[in-house]
């Protein structure tokens, strides 16, 4: 009977993994009869999982939804993860999931044996969340499932998208997988009226449905999504592109860039490449300065044009202050809102 027990809950626990399989798959897994699969379904049955059943050489077994939600069945990493996720889950952009979180920690926290409540019990009292401020592309999490949904089962995905200047397009799209920065949600997929790879920013992706048919996944444009994500909207997306080579290990560089803001690559222990995007090469001057490391210019050559003319239109400025300094007001140089011979800092 414990054999039995066990077996049942590895059956419930590959039937939650994925969406589909073969009974040939689960007795392989298992390592039973297919007939012996047909009658532990029939047991999970009686327990009220409805697990649905379609013939033919395409069917196969799958979980459905039911009245109440099935338990999951977690290894003791996968009940911490899962703690982390929902703890850190308010600083991922996502609309109203700080709440729900919550509600959803709790509820794991009831069911985790003694030695796993006490290590999420220790990470709800000693983290905190740091936010970066109000998240304008918050995105709804039914959006998020749904979405992610269709990328496992390979189902196609109709919708209205709002480009930077508000603009809206349809799109019908192969959706490949979610990338997430730590700011924003993109969706990567296949965009059938251009007949090419696009990334979609999720918080501007309105559902038209109904979506489908299924399809079946093409090879994704690169082995590294989150780099080619990266490129796609730190680089591509811009109108000027440069490589430029910053003067700091990329270690150091890394701190203070952000995957969206430029992608980098080491170029021996005491330097590293950018490459970067902007809106024009004026910006883009603004942009490498902002950085605060030392550079020089590889491409293009333009960009070097555009910072000596900053360099010089800085210089005739700085000239213009020396040749006619203005008096100091009373209390001028002071910094707003502190009081004569106290710090900033202080």
């Amino acid at each position: 009977m414990l054999e039995t027990s066990a077996r049942l809950l590895r059956l419930l626990s590959l039937l939650q993994a994925h969406r589909d399989w073969s009974g040939a798959d689960l007795a392989d897994r298992l390592g039973v009869t297919p007939r012996t699969v047909r009658r532990d379904v029939d047991r999970l049955r009686e327990l009220g999982y409805p697990v649905n059943a379609s013939p033919g050489t395409g069917g196969g077994y799958q979980l459905g939804a039911g009245a109440e939600l099935p338990p999951l069945l977690l290894d003791d990493d996968e009940a911490v993860a899962v703690a982390v996720g929902l703890r850190t889950a308010a600083g991922q952009g996502i609309e109203g999931i700080g709440e729900t979180s919550v509600r959803a920690l709790a509820k794991l926290e009831q069911v985790l044996p003694g030695r796993l409540r006490r290590r999420v019990s220790a990470l709800n009292a000693f983290t905190v969340p740091m936010l970066r401020g109000p998240q304008s592309s918050a995105v709804d999490p039914a959006l998020l499932t749904a979405l992610a949904n269709l990328c496992r089962d390979a189902e196609r995905l109709r919708f209205e998208y709002s480009d930077h200047g508000g603009t809206a397009t349809r799109r019908t799209v192969e959706p490949h997988r979610l990338v997430c920065s730590e700011r924003r949600w993109y969706l990567v997929a296949w965009d059938l009226d251009r007949d090419d790879w696009r990334t979609f920013r999720v918080d501007r992706i309105t559902p038209k449905p109904p979506h489908g048919p299924r399809f079946t996944p093409r090879t994704p444009p690169a082995e590294d999504l989150a780099a080619y994500v990266s490129r796609g909207v730190s680089t591509r997306a811009y109108a000027s592109h440069a490589l430029v080579r910053l003067l700091v290990p990329i270690e150091e560089a890394t701190e203070r860039i952000s995957p969206s803001a430029g992608q980098l690559e080491a170029d021996g222990p005491d330097a590293c490449l950018l490459r970067t995007g902007a809106a024009s090469l004026d910006v883009m001057v603004v942009h490498v300065m902002l950085t605060g490391f030392e550079f020089e210019v590889l491409e293009p050559a333009e960009l070097t044009e555009a910072i000596r003319t900053a360099r010089d239109r800085l210089a005739r400025s700085l000239a213009r202050a020396e040749a006619s300094p203005r008096p100091v007001r009373d209390g001028a140089d002071r910094t707003p809102g502190t009081r004569s011979g106290s710090s900033a800092g202080s």
